[in-house]
């Protein structure tokens, strides 16, 4: 694809290659994991859990697939809105990994925008299944090295778009970063989309989640981050009350709405303005055949419907709708021949 492509939509997150294999219970507990966790490993510390990567290789079904939140939810935006129009920033090694991470995004038809490390490799994902649940240990080597001067390079792709997206992982790499492009937007009055990602975000990087918060248009996230949320914040609503939680993360903006998708419960979507919830769309059990990177995708339709200028009723469906085609795939991904959204 031409660096000369001008992005409608410019996400910024830690691109990885993810391992994806089944697992079975005795070996979540074997290294402390729930069935439905997301931590971080370091290479450097004599992590137990750097063993994953290893032991995974030998899996009778392992395999390996383009990952990282944000970059899973740009393809996603693509698979709507076709080449060029999106635009992904991330740190990366100069290695084989990356390689297929760049060839996995052009077949997408998103722009990478890569900031490209020369002694660190790229950052990798352990995504453990068991059943419907999946356990994701991650090391983000180069993804983990991201520096806003590599914004500034590019400049005129920040520029020229008109909407953007933030994994809420990359607020344990560079908050710089992602306030630099908050504020780009706020000035230029551009919507800013964020996605809590994961538990740990609220509980551990709660410093630079509200240093981001203010400049937000919209807050993404599910039941789980929302829990973790109300936790770290001190709310004084129960954990499971998710439309109180939003009412907290809204404020007094008359600007920001937050959505909570909840698996198969209705999504939840709060403004000062609207209070609303979804129903998702209906998905036989047998044809489920991987949750991983459900909310990513439904966080790429979402954007595509936002990116074509669509009713936020609109954009949520086409969130939902794009996230049962991606659980009907292995891995955070979308069918190779095109399927064409139906309202």
């Amino acid at each position: 694809m031409s660096a000369t492509a001008k992005p409608q939509l410019i996400c910024l997150g830690n691109p990885l290659l993810d391992y994806q294999a089944t697992v079975q219970p005795e070996y979540l507990e074997k290294y402390g994991l729930k069935p439905d966790d997301a931590i971080l490993v370091d290479a450097a510390s004599n992590e137990p859990r750097m063993a994953i990567f290893e032991e995974m290789l030998g899996f009778d079904d392992v395999k390996f697939v383009a990952g990282g939140a944000a970059q899973n939810t740009a393809r996603g935006a693509a698979y709507f809105l076709g080449a060029g129009q999106v635009g992904y920033f991330g740190s990366v090694g100069e290695d084989k990994y990356s390689e297929k991470l760049l060839e996995e995004n052009k077949a997408a038809g998103v722009l990478s925008l890569y900031q490209f490390q020369k002694d660190i490799g790229t950052g990798k994902c352990a995504a453990m299944i068991n059943g419907h649940y999946r356990s994701m240990v991650t090391d983000l080597g180069a993804a983990n090295y991201f520096t806003p001067d590599h914004l500034d390079k590019h400049w005129d792709f920040v520029e020229q778009a008109k909407f953007f997206y933030v994994g809420g992982f990359h607020l344990t790499v560079s908050p710089e970063a992602i306030l630099k492009l908050a504020k780009h937007a706020q000035e230029k009055g551009k919507p800013f989309v964020l996605n809590l990602s994961a538990p740990f975000i609220p509980q551990f990087f709660k410093a630079p989640l509200e240093q981001v918060l203010p400049y937000t248009t919209y807050v993404i996230g599910n039941e789980s981050e929302a829990a973790s949320y109300a936790e770290s914040f001190g709310l004084p609503s129960d954990k499971r009350d998710l439309l109180s939680i939003a009412k907290q993360i809204v404020g007094d903006s008359q600007d920001r709405t937050v959505i909570f998708t909840q698996g198969l419960d209705p999504t939840i979507v709060y403004s000062a303005k609207n209070s609303k919830t979804y129903p998702v769309r209906p998905l036989a059990g047998d044809k489920i055949v991987d949750t991983n990177g459900a909310g990513d995708a439904f966080a790429g339709g979402f954007m595509a419907g936002l990116t074509q200028g669509k009713p936020i009723d609109t954009a949520i469906d086409m969130g939902q709708w794009l996230a049962s085609l991606s659980i009907q795939e292995v891995g955070p991904s979308y069918p190779k021949s095109k399927v064409e959204y139906q309202a």
